[in-house]
């Protein structure tokens, strides 16, 4: 190889990397049912039912949130048709409302002792300690946090909305 091919060779590997490294937005769109009730007018309960198409991530307020297209059909408690809602740029958050974290886990086999004539069996025991985070959750959300301080802190948004949207892309 020539020093110019080389070069060429290194130039052209240099732009696909550049290319991988840029931020994508997400051209497909991946449809969620949304359903909810809402009181109307009459005092009675309605409903909502559409879809919400995502198109690409974002950060809003410090948070991860997903941007799409709301879609639906508002009826009233006597099933007639108030109306039809679309709604583009629609942000909502992406982050889950609940997790668990696992705090302990203990896994004793079977013990049998014979003591000078006094037996004692033990069956085994396992033992599995969950902490369940979330709003109003308080210890959970504090034992949570004290499991997860050596995993690297607070994930970084940006790349993480870069990631999302490329994996959005290939769906």
């Amino acid at each position: 190889m020539t020093v110019r091919s080389k070069l060429l060779t290194l130039i052209l590997l240099a732009v696909a990397s550049c290319g991988l490294l840029m931020p994508l937005h997400a051209s497909a769109a991946v449809a969620v049912p949304i359903n909810g009730t809402f009181t109307d007018a009459a005092g009675g309960t309605g409903h909502f039912v559409g879809t919400y198409s995502v198109q690409n991530f974002g950060v809003k307020n410090g948070g991860l949130v997903a941007i799409g297209t709301l879609v639906g059909t508002l009826t009233s408690s006597t099933g007639a048709v108030l109306g039809t809602i679309t709604s583009a740029n629609t942000a909502l958050p992406a982050t889950p409302g609940t997790s668990t974290c696992s705090i302990l886990t203990l896994n004793l086999g079977a013990i049998h002792l014979n003591l000078l004539g006094l037996v004692v069996n033990l069956s085994p025991v396992n033992l599995n300690i969950t902490a369940v985070s979330g709003p109003g959750n308080l210890l959970g959300n504090l034992l949570c946090a004290v499991a997860n301080l050596l995993n690297g802190g607070a994930p970084d948004l940006g790349t993480l909305v870069t990631l999302l949207d490329r994996l959005l892309l290939a769906l």
